[in-house]
């Protein structure tokens, strides 16, 4: 049994009205395997059920915030057409609830936030970024249609032009450049994420929950309306993508290198 069998992929520990969700593969850089993607599905509705819950902190174990996807689940993802529309419709779950979320989420983004790690930034509802954490969404560059994260979040928070930019490109953003243009709040020292985004965390719950509940719901709907207009198509487009040629090409290119660094 391997030790990703034997050991959580998400942690979830109380501090007081907020709950740290900690992503918890820190080996892997917190890539999404087929556990973490299933537990990131199932984890919100967990928490909205939870009575003393008023807030969340989100971060990654270790030096990352997330990496995406694990190579392995995007191999399997383009040969297996059952798998991937199953991995898909969690993907789709993982937006809709986070969306739907009825308490603030504030990303303590550690480290990488690549791919999927955008997507969790970009659908909390507050993102801290260390001096030395970068943003990257590169789905273009590995044969993906941006379809869970990018396209639907980053242009309710910056310039389409920017977002064009940055997802044809996958270039890396700085985390200075990520509060520029408006995909994280704050630049925080290394090391203090966690801490800052508990202290603003544990702040936004000392606040009257029927306001505070209402009131991100009332924001959220500018979230729901484009969830209802862009997902689906870009869902169906990224599973498209993801059995193309030249997306296996990619993944070959990406499996010989590492071969070859192991």
């Amino acid at each position: 049994m391997s030790d990703d069998e034997n050991t959580d992929p998400i942690v979830v520990r109380a501090e007081g009205p907020v709950r740290i969700v900690c992503l918890n593969r820190p080996e892997a850089l917190n890539a999404a395997n087929a556990g973490l993607h299933r537990r990131l599905a199932d984890v919100w509705t967990e928490l909205e059920e939870d009575p003393g819950c008023r807030g969340v902190v989100l971060t990654g174990a270790g030096r990352a915030f997330c990496a995406g996807g694990d190579l392995d689940v995007l191999r399997r993802m383009h040969v297996d057409s059952e798998y991937r529309e199953a991995t898909l419709r969690e993907g789709v779950q993982i937006v809709q609830r986070m969306v739907q979320f009825p308490w603030p989420i504030v990303a303590a983004v550690n480290g990488p936030a690549v791919g999927l790690g955008c997507s969790l930034a970009g659908l909390s509802d507050v993102v801290l970024i260390e001096e030395s954490a970068y943003l990257a969404y590169p789905h273009v560059s590995v044969g993906l249609v941006a379809g869970d994260g990018g396209a639907l979040t980053w242009p309710l928070l910056m310039s389409l032009l920017r977002v064009k930019e940055y997802l044809f490109t996958g270039d890396k953003i700085p985390a200075s450049v990520a509060v520029e243009i408006g995909l994280a709040n704050r630049v925080v020292p290394d090391g203090t994420s966690v801490k800052e985004a508990l202290i603003l965390a544990q702040r936004m719950a000392k606040q009257p929950p029927g306001a505070l509940r209402d009131t991100k719901r009332a924001v959220n709907r500018h979230l729901e309306r484009a969830m209802h207009d862009v997902l689906a198509f870009a869902i169906t487009a990224e599973s498209v993508s993801s059995a193309s040629p030249e997306h296996g090409a990619v993944l070959d290119k990406m499996e010989q290198g590492a071969r070859a660094r192991g």
